[in-house]
């Protein structure tokens, strides 16, 4: 059956928003809140995401057990239920632990996983191709490569990305620089070996070729994501989708940055769908910051009470 669902996905192509999903955690922020990470995925879907991205920084995949990580990646598989696409970040330090995340994906019924380079060890051009290339050997799974140079100490350029598009499995590029030039002149030396991703850029990259959006703010406000997606790569209407953009960047400052996990958390605090603290060494969002976050949510129309007399 698993193998049947990824061909189905494969012909469609991955594309549009996939949130990097939040990973929810008890009141005490001891244990994975189960309960709150299948509200949040059909949450998700609900809204028209377009798929979905557990285990990525906002995840905070380094702050969870191997047995936190099997769980987090079988309930989301689990409650997608095929819905849309699941890919799991399965990024670590080490070449062998990536392969072995990323096997443990595949075999529970991931559609792909995503990758971001190794973070301490500052690899080399070569290094890094080779560290591709042995993940891409070892499964079945799309690859979504991940350049941030900003947390991974590496910064891929548009060559070594046409480069690593050679190995079969590495279709889609998740591209985190604030260069949206990068969106250009991957497609231009890569072609269609390579989809990319915007990491950061979403509505600018759109333009220049981006086939999807893998977006921090897509876990607060999905609906608004998928239908920025929707007014550029479908409709290419310039003058709502820039509209609908402007209304959106407000939050941008609030789940970017330093603050992109505390204050994604805290915006669901909010909205009234509490996932929790954030683990340590994060700590939440500062009281005396919450009053402008919420004017933000309130001037968006997403409280609760202002989505209440929305439809009143």
């Amino acid at each position: 059956f698993r193998r049947v669902l990824f061909r189905s996905f494969d012909m469609k192509k991955f594309r549009g928003p996939y949130p990097v999903l939040i990973t929810p955690f008890t009141a005490d922020g001891k244990n994975v809140d189960v309960a709150a990470l299948k509200r949040l995925v059909d949450f998700q879907i609900g809204e028209g995401i377009h798929g979905l991205i557990p285990l990525g920084s906002t995840g905070e995949f380094l702050s969870v057990t191997p047995d936190e990580r099997r769980l987090i990646v079988e309930t989301v598989v689990k409650q997608a239920a095929g819905r849309v696409p699941v890919l799991i970040g399965t990024g670590a330090e080490w070449t062998d632990e990536v392969i072995r995340t990323s096997r443990e994906a595949e075999a529970m019924g991931a559609d792909g996983v995503m990758i971001i380079p190794p973070f301490y060890s500052v690899p080399t051009d070569d290094e890094l191709f080779t560290h591709y290339k042995k993940v891409s050997d070892a499964i079945g799974l799309p690859i979504m490569v991940y350049n941030n140079p900003a947390t991974a100490n590496v910064d891929m350029q548009p060559e070594l990305i046409a480069r690593i598009a050679q190995i079969p499995n590495c279709l889609y590029v998740k591209e985190s620089t604030l260069d949206p030039t990068r969106v250009r002149d991957i497609i231009r030396l890569a072609g269609d070996k390579m989809t990319v991703f915007a990491g950061v850029l979403g509505y600018e990259s759109f333009w220049l070729g981006a086939e999807g959006w893998v977006a921090v703010c897509s876990n607060v406000i999905p609906k608004w994501s998928a239908d920025l997606f929707t007014l550029v790569a479908d409709k290419r209407d310039m003058d709502a989708a820039l509209a609908l953009y402007k209304k959106m960047t407000p939050l941008l400052w609030w789940v970017g940055g330093p603050r992109y996990v505390s204050g994604t958390k805290a915006a669901f605090e909010m909205m009234g769908m509490p996932m929790g603290p954030p683990r340590a060494p994060r700590l939440p969002l500062p009281e005396a910051q919450r009053p402008a976050l919420r004017k933000v949510l309130h001037d968006m129309g997403v409280l609760p009470a202002e989505k209440a007399r929305a439809h009143a």
